[in-house]
């Protein structure tokens, strides 16, 4: 909805220009800031505060951090991911990963003062909104961590079997679900049932990333492709048709407009998953093709 993108770039910015200082490392503070700005689609922070708005938003600065919280976490867990010992990607966002700009060293680095920086951000809120934004840092490290989080998504890659449906909500699921109920939580409400909402939403994402990685072209999708492949990971289409994922990235962008509880701003809330996902389907036409010089062997 309107406004909502440019709340997030603000509440990034200030969440640096408050941890930021004058004497601190110049190359890490240019990696931090690189692996941040500018970002991808900011769905997970949006999600935040179209809930917040839903329910009336009525603490702008809380939501806010919640909202810059969320995405930090996100920005940290790409910056690992795309190391040499993971996936070794070379391209995010439509340019050079941290790893390849600023070296695997401080790439380390930056994908862990990104995960502080986060916590950090929501130990400043001051005010009536201070110790929310306390409760808020349990539901962020449990998206994040061990045993069901961002950490763990990223351990079971290492294991020798795994449940798809046990990878896929660490790996991506349970980070929409914190940023769902983060937003509850910044209103003061219960943050059960629009957990479900971004679980669902997260379970679509997942879904359309393991089917854009094989259809899709890093033209279009500003990142390398058959990664999954290449590393034997678990996906959505190990078995099954390409057709019969598609309509499954449907059915779980359906299941969270569905989950949406009564509230006042329902109708706007579900009205911007859609939108979310109009865009998400884009990316998963099943009739895309990938050109021969953009095969992973091809680029060595």
């Amino acid at each position: 909805m309107d406004g909502v993108r440019e709340r997030v770039e603000r509440a990034l910015a200030s969440a640096f220009s408050e941890g930021e200082a004058p004497l601190g490392p110049p190359r890490l503070a240019d990696a931090l800031r690189y692996a941040v700005f500018p970002g991808g689609g900011r769905v997970r922070p949006c999600l935040t505060l179209m809930v917040a708005r839903s329910l009336g938003d009525p603490d702008r600065e809380l939501s806010d951090a919640a909202a810059a919280a969320v995405e930090l976490i996100h920005c940290a867990s790409l910056v690992h991911d795309d190391l040499p010992c993971f996936d070794s990607a070379t391209l995010r966002r439509g340019r050079p990963t941290v790893h390849v700009a600023f070296g695997e060293a401080t790439a380390l680095l930056t994908g862990d003062a990104l995960l502080i920086l986060a916590f950090e951000t929501l130990a400043r809120v001051r005010g009536p909104g201070r110790s929310r934004a306390l409760g808020m840092v349990g539901v962020l490290a449990g998206a994040a961590g061990h045993p069901r989080g961002l950490v763990a998504g990223q351990g079971w890659e290492a294991e020798p079997a795994v449940s798809l449906a046990t990878y896929h909500r660490a790996k991506t699921a349970s980070l929409f679900g914190a940023a769902a109920a983060m937003g509850a939580l910044a209103t003061g409400h219960d943050p059960g049932p629009f957990r479900e909402v971004g679980e669902h939403l997260g379970s679509a994402y997942q879904l359309a990333d393991d089917l854009a990685d094989v259809i899709g072209t890093t033209a279009t999708l500003g990142k390398n492709v058959g990664v999954d492949a290449r590393m034997c990971r678990p996906t959505a289409l190990a078995g099954r048709s390409r057709e019969a994922c598609r309509s499954d990235v449907e059915s779980a962008l359906d299941a969270a407009r569905a989950a949406v509880p009564d509230v006042a701003g329902r109708s706007d809330l579900r009205r911007w998953i859609g939108a979310a996902g109009a865009r998400l389907l884009l990316h998963t036409r099943v009739e895309a093709a990938r050109e021969t010089s953009e095969e992973p062997a091809a680029r060595g």
